[in-house]
């Protein structure tokens, strides 16, 4: 059995084996390692740290999900004010720029670093032997906000320096740098909010701001945030840098994420990086929106000083703004795959950034209204890497005489069902189940684990049953052959065999996953629950009253309306009609009397061998059960599986009973009492 101390020694290596392989990931885009590597050394760092909590201290990289939420952020005062840049647009501010600095040095040739202008929020980090202590924003450059919980759950961010060649760990290190988010992950981003009805970002930046400033850590951990470093503060026990270049070197040796930077000389080598970088700015994971210039040399920087705010040996030489006018052709409604009508602008072609762009998002109603955008306008469209092209402002003085405000549909334009603002009014929404828009998404949820289960049919096979034209609303499944499914790509006979096999056993369903499979809006697992118990048969629900489905417990105004709304569609109508004719058939939910888990409320923990977890918590709750997720003094029993963690060791403190799983097992089959 392994001792304590030897138990340490390995919790320290697999931190800072997994240290290297987050900075190989997330920095170098380079991973030495497959994902299922990586998640078995975290794994076994969890099972060490679980078998000896204090092992868990807060840098270790299974805390990077976020703490607790806190109510503002404290304030932090700089060790040393956080300087902005001046700015350069133009070859004679660069020539200004450069020649200045040599009348003030008396050189005739300076060396310069040219880093790219990353597009963020600036932050200053301080480590203590090592150790990741504190995190601020710039603020106003010498009082900041204390983010350093927010910043714990950055992957990129070493909460612990590993240092290599030889360098000693500094006693105080303060580092300066810029939190961004990725091309790549910002477009996820907001694919992940459309599919969940959330609006979306305007860009990078203020999505990198607004999740950095989340009061909950844990709504910091879920956004894709990266982080870049750049110069270092007030620090103590770091070598004497000769260069800004050298600095930068030895940053990278303790294992920080730098950012990327070529040296120049004078003012021709600079304009010939800055080309290079306009040039390929677009080819960047991040966005820019110019080059950083800096005087290489460290004493020479410290000999040039500050002018108020803004050192003398840097400037900002910003790229030229990627914004052009054209004119409004049209205004038409796309229908997104969560059923959000977005109004998207139809441009006369006009090139913005080397780029023809010839549509633009108006985002929502209210902002098509704020802009008051309209056929015949003459409009200035941006357009900032891969961000979608969005029109900035509207030219009045070129407006058509004759213009009319755009009329917003009523119903959606796709199939003709409703359209409906969300509880916020921001969005506008089609209403009907079986919209052509949005089927891809409706069919996988239809097919989901809590929905009628059918296993196989993800995504990619959604898409191919859609896009072939075999399925066409939700009955259509209960339709396919064996000989259509073979013509799809990938899809042989035993695969064919196996999904119409579990497309016919998700024929006899419950009510609850019946009604949860239909992809009304608000409504999730436990909200159908409530329902089926309200609504025993699906069609009581079409003649329905608001008022009768207010009563539904924890159904609140908002939640009834839509649900209302939905059932009063005839499009839905029928296509919960055939579902029934096709023989799907929605079990009402039992109503338990008596047994050991009548009233209780249960905790699962861990993984158990003859039942998921999802099944596990159908079966208490059939029996009159709640399953909670979190242990509590009110806790009646916790069902540990195998590797269960944190939530075994909770119950075990409070005296809360264990069950393991054939305890759990005899209680359900009715052979144990409570």
């Amino acid at each position: 059995m392994d001792t304590f101390p030897k138990a340490e020694a390995r919790a320290r290596a697999l931190r800072q084996e997994l240290a290297h392989h987050n900075h190989r990931y997330y920095v170098l885009d380079s991973p030495e390692i497959s994902d299922a590597q990586y998640d078995t050394l975290m794994r076994e760092l969890q099972g060490l740290e679980e078998k000896y909590p204090q092992l868990a201290t807060p840098d270790s990289p299974t805390q990077r999900v976020g703490g607790a939420a806190v109510e503002d952020f404290g304030q932090v005062v700089h060790s040393a004010q956080m300087l902005s840049l001046a700015n350069i647009f133009d070859d004679e501010g660069l020539q200004e720029f450069e020649e200045r600095i040599r009348k003030l040095t008396g050189l005739t040739q300076v060396g310069f670093v040219c880093e790219p202008k990353l597009d963020g929020l600036a932050i200053a980090l301080r480590y203590e032997d090592g150790r990741f202590v504190l995190g601020a924003t710039r603020g106003d450059g010498t009082t900041g906000e204390d983010v350093t919980s927010n910043l714990r759950t950055i992957k990129s961010l070493p909460l612990e320096l590993f240092p290599h060649d030889g360098v000693k760990v500094p006693k105080r290190l303060e580092v300066r740098g810029e939190i961004f988010i990725r091309k790549e992950d910002f477009r996820k981003l907001n694919e992940k909010r459309e599919e969940e009805g959330e609006s979306l970002f305007a860009n990078p930046r203020n999505a990198a701001a607004g999740s950095l400033r989340q009061l909950d850590p844990k709504e910091t951990a879920a956004r894709p945030l990266s982080i870049y470093l750049y110069e270092c503060g007030p620090s103590e026990g770091l070598p004497t840098f000769k260069t800004h270049t050298d600095k930068l070197e030895y940053l990278k040796t303790l294992g920080l994420p730098v950012n990327h930077y070529k040296p120049a000389l004078g003012a021709d080598g600079i304009r010939q990086r800055y080309d290079e970088s306009l040039k390929g700015r677009h080819a960047l994971p991040f966005e820019v929106d110019g080059m950083v210039v800096k005087v290489d040399d460290e004493d020479l920087r410290r000999r040039l000083g500050q002018v108020s705010k803004s050192p003398r040996w840097a400037v900002a030489y910003k790229f030229p703004p990627e914004e052009e006018s054209t004119e409004v052709q049209d205004i038409g409604i796309q229908v997104g795959r969560t059923g959000a009508l977005t109004p998207v602008a139809h441009l006369k072609p006009v090139k913005v950034g080397g780029v023809t762009v010839s549509r633009a998002t108006l985002h929502n109603e209210d902002e098509l209204r704020r802009k008051d955008v309209r056929r015949g306008d003459t409009v200035f469209v941006r357009r900032a890497g891969d961000v979608i092209p969005e029109i900035v402002s509207v030219v009045p003085s070129k407006r058509p005489k004759d213009s009319q405000p755009f009329t917003f549909p009523t119903h959606c334009p796709v199939c003709g069902a409703l359209a409906a603002k969300d509880e916020d009014g921001a969005i506008i929404r089609c209403t009907g189940a079986s919209c052509p828009a949005q089927l891809v998404e409706k069919v996988r949820h239809f097919a989901s684990r809590l929905a009628l289960d059918i296993e196989g049919l993800g995504d990619k096979l959604a898409t191919q049953l859609v896009t072939s034209g075999q399925v066409k609303t939700f009955a259509d499944l209960f339709a396919l052959t064996k000989e259509s499914l073979m013509k799809l790509e990938r899809m042989g006979e035993k695969s064919a065999e196996n999904l119409l096999a579990s497309i016919a056993g998700s024929r006899n369903t419950t009510q609850r996953r019946f009604l949860y499979s239909l992809g009304i809006r608000h409504v999730g697992d436990a909200t159908a629950r409530a329902l089926a118990e309200a609504f025993p048969q699906v069609k009581t629900l079409f003649t329905a009253s608001l008022e009768d489905i207010s009563r539904v417990k924890d159904v609140g105004p908002v939640m009834a309306q839509v649900i209302h709304t939905f059932f009063q569609e005839p499009q839905n109508q029928v296509t919960i009609q055939a579902l029934l004719d096709a023989g799907v058939t929605p079990a009402p939910p039992e109503v338990a009397t008596g047994g050991p888990f009548v009233g209780k409320t249960v905790v699962l923990t861990g993984t158990m061998a003859g039942l998921a977890r999802e099944q596990a918590k159908e079966e208490i709750e059939r029996r009159g059960g709640k399953v909670a997720g979190s242990v509590s003094r009110k806790t009646d029993f916790v069902v540990a599986g195998d590797d269960a963690g944190s939530k075994l060791k909770k119950a075990q403190e409070l005296g809360v009973r264990i069950l393991d799983e054939q305890a759990f097992l005899r209680m359900l089959e009715g052979t144990a009492r409570a």
